[in-house]
């Protein structure tokens, strides 16, 4: 469900450059990169390994200064190439992914560390509302080494939250536990981000976790955002073939635009959108239909197959020799060399071909 409601951003980057030299040479981490998260929105930084996301979540926290451009949080100008406020001033909670909890103090003293100065009484109000709102509460006498993982994960969160920041960075948090731990601690952690709601921005290379958590992602490829979207409409719909290559499983067929439809070796089909002259069509492999060969028709065939228990990646080799991947229930079977007719599931998504 989405939080975009208010109107003023909690975040907003404008151009934002940052520039490393490595080895004597000027690498380009960020390259103005430009984004806007509203107020108590949730959303995820999503890229390969080397894309920036972290380096651009490093300039938001103030821990490293920008080369070019702008950062503003709450309406406040705290970044540009003159300008560098610090982090502890920014008013930014930061969840890492080591989590960084003091091992010698207890769930409570940990979560206090954001409130020095507070009143006593404050303190204890406001500590008592974040252990509620985190699950924690009953455990703020544990030391972190008593916890379970996800706990720990909460713990971090609580911490973060305390001293009612205007903006919560999660960088990769999810990454040291267990893939069955995985899930459920991503959805609570959603669930105490939104019922807080806190401007998050999560960074993270893994898009299932993108997809099934956030309001909207940005996309980042090469140090710039690419595409900033909602999950559906980025997988649905992705804005350049990149941003197609990089989400979810992809085939690409060459056609021919003619407006509203395009031609290509599976037929006409029909066109999302106006389209003219050599494109690459985009075809997700669930939205291939793998049925039964017609006689006097080209026949594509059954190349190999992958079993996920709850689906199957069928790979099929078109007369022209191109191939396809498509995904099909964990019932059906589909021997080697089966002769079958592929279909297509319209609209689809096509991009000019480039030379």
């Amino acid at each position: 469900m989405s939080r975009r409601q208010a109107i003023s951003p909690g975040l907003h980057l404008k151009g934002v450059t940052k520039q490393f030299a490595i080895g004597g040479a000027s690498v380009q981490a960020v390259n103005y990169a430009s984004l806007t998260v509203d107020q108590g929105e949730f959303i995820a930084l999503l890229g390969p390994s080397g894309c920036g996301k972290t380096t651009t979540l490093r300039l938001i926290a103030g821990f490293e200064r920008v080369d070019a451009g702008a950062i503003e949080i709450d309406g406040a100008l705290v970044a540009s190439s003159s300008i560098h406020l610090q982090p502890e001033r920014r008013r930014v909670g930061m969840v890492f992914q080591e989590y960084a909890l003091f091992p010698h103090v207890s769930v409570l003293a940990n979560i206090e560390f954001g409130l020095r100065g507070m009143k006593a009484g404050d303190k204890s109000a406001r500590t008592g509302e974040i252990l509620e709102l985190t699950g924690l509460a009953g455990l703020e006498r544990r030391m972190p080494h008593e916890l379970s993982g996800g706990q720990q994960q909460r713990v971090a969160l609580a911490r973060a939250l305390a001293p009612n920041p205007a903006l919560i960075l999660l960088d990769e948090p999810f990454s040291n536990l267990d893939a069955g731990l995985r899930a459920r601690v991503r959805a609570e952690v959603g669930e105490i981000l939104h019922a807080a709601k806190t401007t998050a921005i999560f960074v993270t290379h893994d898009q299932e976790e993108a997809l099934s958590l956030v309001d909207r992602v940005a996309v980042m490829l090469n140090g710039n955002v690419k595409q900033v979207a909602s999950p559906q409409e980025l997988y649905t719909n992705p804005a350049t073939r990149s941003v197609a290559e990089f989400i979810g499983d992809a085939n690409f067929l060459p056609g021919v635009g003619k407006g509203d439809t395009i031609e290509c070796e599976l037929g006409v089909l029909a066109a999302r959108k106006q389209i003219r002259g050599p494109v690459d069509i985009l075809l997700r492999p669930e939205n291939i239909e793998l049925v039964a060969a017609q006689p006097g028709l080209p026949a594509a065939r059954v190349r190999h197959s992958l079993f996920f228990g709850h689906d199957q990646l069928i790979t099929v080799q078109l007369p022209t020799g191109t191939f396809l991947s498509a995904r099909v229930g964990p019932s059906d079977a589909y021997v080697s060399d089966l002769p079958l007719q592929v279909e297509v599931r319209s609209p689809v998504v096509a991009y000019p071909r480039k030379n």
